[in-house]
């Protein structure tokens, strides 16, 4: 359990655990600890007109392991921003 302690450092849920390019936005993976499950979170990220602009995407989804919540967080994040793309700032 200490590689997840590393990699999770402890639970903290603004230190990116995954930082993934897609389609020319960053999505930044940040499970919260959730009663001993982990909460769906993440921040997408792209530059628009020369500024920085994020989305803070948490959904209700817990899951049993971290490596469950990182996998679902980046398919419903790649989800978000082909369904909604820059709108999503909006």
């Amino acid at each position: 359990m200490s590689f997840l302690k590393r990699w999770f450092g402890g639970g903290n849920a603004e230190k990116p655990v995954a930082e993934v390019e897609h389609e020319g936005y960053t999505i930044l993976v940040t499970p919260q600890a959730d009663g001993g499950q982990w909460r769906l979170a993440a921040t997408i990220r792209k530059q628009v007109g020369g500024e920085v602009r994020q989305y803070r995407l948490i959904r209700a989804d817990v899951f049993p392991s971290p490596q469950d919540a990182v996998e679902t967080t980046l398919r419903k994040a790649k989800l978000v921003i082909a369904e909604q793309g820059e709108r999503m700032f909006g």
